[in-house]
């Protein structure tokens, strides 16, 4: 049977919808709203029969145009940050009456003693980046500004 990683970070439609307006209404470019629809990135790495589904309002713009490049970090550093990240993420979801269950909504299935390759680990990395600079979240340590 196939293993999957899925992280469907489905957040709230009245949240999506309110951060969506705020950045229209802040920014002032409604170019900025077109590109934040229909959003979703899948990276599926059949060797290794792992995939990440990303579906998250901005993401796939944001990951265009202000992540890092591919191959800036390190592939043992973007392990040592996911599982950082994963960690304090699940935490999050355990926890609902402490955090926003609509921003922490199910957890995800990152195993470290697992090698998903450069391109997984990059997707999850830079969502969590994005998701924290976004959603104002500091999950662990330094969270670069891109």
């Amino acid at each position: 049977m196939k293993k999957c990683i899925f992280i469907l970070i489905l957040l709230a439609t009245i949240i999506s919808c309110s951060t969506a307006s705020q950045n229209i209404a802040s920014n002032g470019n409604n170019n900025a709203s077109s590109k934040k629809t229909n959003d979703t990135v899948r990276i599926a790495n059949d060797s290794l029969e792992y995939e990440v589904i990303i579906i998250d309002n901005g993401f796939n713009y944001w990951l265009n145009s202000m992540a890092f490049p591919r191959n800036y970090h390190s592939l043992a550093f973007l392990e040592n940050k996911n599982y950082q990240y994963v960690t304090e993420w699940n935490n999050r979801v355990l926890q609902p009456n402490r955090y926003n269950p609509n921003l922490y909504e199910m957890t995800i299935d990152y195993q470290p003693q697992i090698h998903y390759g450069y391109e997984v680990n990059y997707l999850i990395y830079n969502y969590m980046i994005y998701f924290q600079n976004t959603y104002k979240q500091k999950l662990a340590g330094y969270v670069p500004l891109r």
